[in-house]
């Protein structure tokens, strides 16, 4: 990961911008650099993964234009030659350095034709303005808001705009900011033409759309790693990358010391694919005091998103610091494409695929937030292939009654794609385990018991009612707002509200996000 931030005018308080950038070196340790563009800034804290060179540093410039990205853009090679084929020269190797030319050439059309995890700010030095965008989907964070004077600011993350704006929100995925407006140049969750396909085309575009998604994003020239859970969707790319390896891969995995439920497949798996494993073992201890550190990097009060960093986060911290490892493949999003426990409750495959879409377009708040920042907190980068724009399209235009579970087993249309001694059978169609859970029922167990004992009923009560806003509804919810209020006070506006089932689904009305309340959660937790 890298962290960019721009300030789109003259700047208020310097001290304070300095500062607020500085709170994200995490993300970029190996250099920092802020500029002047036009009457305001532009600052880049680097993460060098391609193009390792400093001439790979940025912003970039391009005749009194300057740009800062923090992404990936797979495939620039082709767009860099015909760039080169028009007159432009390139110092670095970087993938990000193609954007000014791009800019200068197409204008903001260049967003539509950028297959990436992008999110960037440019300045025109040509027309003296401003312009950002970021990727349909959100894998990569941007925040903006305004100051004292109306001048608008973006940054990574929401802690970058403290001290500065009264309001932080998230920049809208698939859209770009030009002259006060934004402008949407992609919605990923919308379906012009539903597909058809039979169920063998189905599942072989499936199998190839992913494979494609995986082996662009094994390109680095830094190291790249695995998180591997040993459920269906993090083992598929591990299985997939194993194969496109010439040696073995180096896959990790995290477990409770007393419950750990996903060790054990995820050595199942790593045994089959032969990949170089290692295995993390974490206590109560570590999780509870890990706690108000993960909220403040997360940025968030969700119970679903809480739960599941608390893993995440701890197994980065051991790749970080145990390892020369810099980029990990994760397996986020295949739920919000294929299905949940929560959707086998769908009441129609309409249903099925409108709540797809609503959880596609609020995915950077949620599990694609969470993949973020555990990762870049721990200077790592995130790549994502269930993300892949291309898949992801083909998956939602996919005739909903064929994603809706009527096979007695969710995410069929994947698993079926995949057969053929991709995986073990067992792991191919064991049930889906919530991250949470998996890493040990434990895990959750502990952070309910703890936030049990804060409150008594008196003050539960007293509390949860100072906010109107995504009002906590349990005890850990509220645990987790007053955490939130005290490194964030005031901006729960960030997040739409709690990641929780359709409540209006039969089966669905629970008080608690995890699939275990659910009456099909059956064999997903053993």
């Amino acid at each position: 990961m890298c962290s960019i931030i721009g300030y789109c005018g003259p700047v208020a308080d310097l001290e304070t911008f300095q500062r607020g950038f500085d709170r994200t070196r995490s993300r970029g340790p190996d250099d920092s650099r802020v500029v002047p563009a036009g009457e305001g800034l532009l600052g880049f804290h680097r993460l060098a993964i391609m193009g390792l060179t400093p001439e790979g540093m940025q912003p970039f410039e391009l005749e009194g234009s300057w740009a800062v990205c923090n992404g990936e853009i797979y495939g620039f090679e082709t767009l860099k030659r015909e760039l080169e084929e028009k007159g432009y020269a390139f110092r670095s190797g970087s993938d990000c350095e193609i954007l000014l030319p791009l800019y200068r050439e197409y204008g903001t059309n260049m967003f539509a034709m950028l297959d990436a995890e992008f999110a960037c700010i440019l300045y025109d030095g040509q027309a003296g303005e401003f312009i950002a965008a970021r990727d349909p989907i959100g894998i990569r964070p941007l925040y903006y808001g305004y100051d004292s004077a109306g001048t608008i600011l973006f940054a990574s993350e929401p802690k970058n705009l403290l001290g500065l704006t009264d309001k932080i929100l998230p920049f809208p995925p698939g859209h770009y900011y030009k002259e006060g407006r934004f402008v949407c140049y992609h919605d990923i969750a919308k379906v012009d033409r539903v597909c058809y396909d039979g169920l063998e085309e189905v599942c072989r575009n499936i199998r190839e759309k992913l494979i494609a998604g995986v082996e662009k994003r094994l390109v680095s020239d830094a190291k790249v790693g695995f998180l591997l859970s040993g459920g269906l969707d993090s083992s598929l790319v591990c299985a997939i990358a194993a194969r496109r390896s010439k040696t073995p891969i180096q896959t990790f995995a995290i477990g409770m010391d007393t419950d750990a439920i996903d060790l054990k497949y995820a050595r199942e798996v790593a045994d089959y694919i032969g990949s170089n494993h290692t295995e993390v073992i974490i206590t109560r201890e570590d999780v509870l005091s890990s706690l108000e550190m993960v909220v403040e990097l997360l940025g968030t009060y969700d119970i679903t998103t809480i739960r599941a960093s608390m893993g995440m986060y701890l197994l980065c911290r051991a790749i970080h610091e145990q390892t020369d490892i810099r980029v990990l493949l994760t397996g986020e999003i295949s739920d919000e494409l294929f299905g949940y426990k929560y959707t086998d409750f769908a009441p129609s495959p309409r249903a099925f695929q409108e709540e797809a879409e609503k959880r596609l377009r609020e995915l950077h708040m949620y599990d694609v937030l969470r993949a973020d920042r555990c990762i870049s907190v721990n200077s790592l980068e995130a790549r994502v292939p269930f993300g892949d724009l291309d898949f992801v399209e083909y998956v939602m235009a996919i005739d909903p009654k064929r994603k809706v579970n009527t096979y007695g087993k969710g995410k069929y249309l994947l698993r079926k794609a995949f057969e053929g001694g991709w995986l073990p059978e067992s792991i191919l169609w064991r049930e889906k385990a919530a991250f949470s859970d998996a890493v040990g029922h434990s895990l959750v167990d502990d952070l309910k018991e703890y936030a049990e004992g804060r409150y008594t009923d008196g003050e539960f009560e007293r509390l949860r009612q100072k906010y109107d806003h995504a009002r906590p509804f349990t005890r850990e919810s509220l645990l987790y707002r007053e955490i939130f209020e005290k490194f964030y006070p005031g901006q729960s506006g960030m997040v739409a509200d709690f990641w929780m089932p359709n409540r209006s689904w039969a089966g669905c009305d629970v008080d608690d996000p995890s699939a275990r309340v659910l009456a099909n959660y059956g064999e997903s937790g053993v």
